[in-house]
């Protein structure tokens, strides 16, 4: 009897999911991606309307606390919701923003109640953006090589340094910022957390081109910048845990998981471009041969995806295999991106103008900026050296993220 009463209030969420979206997704954003919706603080009004609905009933963060904003739901029914969004072609608008996938994931392991009920609910209201500063021009994957000082200036702590690709620092408002407050310990010791304000005086940031044409991340330069002493996340010179359980959070969310909206199908995109032979299939049996590989390696990390988050259930670690997860994702969606070009032929080199659609000049745009999933996050090599340490309990010869 307890089963069953179970499935019936998931049936009575699922109608509460499905008459909510009904009167409060704009149907103009119907099947649009979440890519960037948080990044960049779009004017639209559509965009703002469903940030801002999502944001006060507390979905866009489905089962963070209510205490703080969130939906407060269970896991059974944030994959309802996920399932009636991706029916009607919605989208999460704060899936993508680093304050719901790192920083405030990693608040709620280390924050006083304090910090929790101050960065919290900006955060699921989609009112603040973050970004993270971590690597410098001479601390990348080696990151705990990092030099930006946090000095305690008293009543206040002061800091001076520069950060490097710093994704989005040019829109945020916070940041998550890595300094080293102890020069004398050794490289992995006397570095700490602090979540700084964005906006002050001490504070320049240069926006990076890359060949993608989108300026994403930045150059960030620190002088004499400020965060008051309550600034300080987690224990003073404990920074390397604090940095390495929101890195953990940061692969957790670049696995693969659900974002809603919908991508068209390879082989549907593949049918307007290679056209079909006399018995239906795909013309072209070479590529017909690796689409099929394609889509069978993207299969099984989903099932890996869905396997890994069944094993999570119940405890709040994301452990280890988001590095598993994090390159497997990588792999598939360069593969992806790759076959699209490839079976666009020419229409698959288009920049701008009106010989191409919209859809091939974005294939372009995400074959380009697809290139950076390699690295960010931690580089291949790095998730590589966690799995063959913490997994396959291979020596233990580095010290990495």
């Amino acid at each position: 009897m307890a089963d069953f009463g179970a499935d019936i209030d998931l049936e009575a969420f699922r109608k509460e999911a499905r008459e909510w979206l009904e009167d409060n997704f704009p149907a103009s954003l119907k099947g649009k991606s979440a890519l960037g919706s948080a990044e960049v603080r779009s004017a639209d009004p559509d965009l703002v309307k469903w940030r801002k609905a999502m944001g006060e009933k507390g979905w866009g963060t489905p089962t963070w606390p209510k205490e703080y904003g969130g939906g407060g739901l269970t896991p059974q029914q944030a994959r309802i919701l996920t399932q009636e969004m991706s029916k009607v072609g919605a989208f999460n608008p704060l899936m993508f923003g680093m304050g719901v996938t790192m920083i405030g994931p990693t608040i709620m392991d280390y924050g006083t109640e304090a910090q929790k009920k101050q960065h919290l609910p900006p955060i699921v209201k989609g009112e603040v953006q973050w970004c993270v500063g971590y690597s410098e021009p001479n601390a990348g994957s080696d990151l705990a090589s990092l030099q930006t000082k946090a000095e305690d200036a008293g009543d206040k702590w002061v800091f001076n340094g520069q950060k490097t690709w710093t994704s989005g620092a040019q829109y945020s408002d916070w940041c998550g910022l890595l300094a080293r407050t102890d020069p004398s310990a050794k490289k992995h010791d006397g570095i700490s957390f602090f979540l700084v304000n964005m906006k002050q005086p001490g504070i320049e940031t240069r926006p990076i081109g890359l060949i993608s044409g989108a300026s994403p991340f930045c150059e960030t330069f620190l002088t004499d910048a400020e965060a008051p002493k309550d600034a300080l996340l987690g224990q003073l010179n404990v920074g390397w845990t604090v940095g390495k359980r929101l890195l953990q959070h940061e692969r957790a969310s670049q696995t693969g998981a659900s974002t809603g909206g919908r991508v068209k199908a390879l082989n549907e995109i593949a049918k307007d471009y290679i056209g079909l032979d006399d018995r239906g299939r795909l013309a072209d049996p070479d590529f017909r041969a690796r689409l099929v590989k394609h889509e069978m390696d993207a299969k099984a990390h989903g099932l890996t995806l869905a396997r890994a988050m069944a094993e999570a259930k119940g405890n709040n670690s994301p452990g280890n295999a988001p590095s598993v997860l994090k390159n497997s994702a990588t792999w598939v969606a360069q593969t992806r991106a790759e076959l699209t070009l490839e079976l666009m032929g020419s229409q698959g080199l288009g920049w701008e103008g009106e010989s191409f659609d919209e859809q091939e000049i974005e294939a372009v745009r995400a074959w380009l900026w697809g290139k950076a999933m390699s690295i960010y996050g931690g580089s291949q090599e790095i998730q590589f050296n966690i799995v063959s340490k913490r997994i396959l309990n291979l020596p233990d010869t580095t010290q990495s993220a």
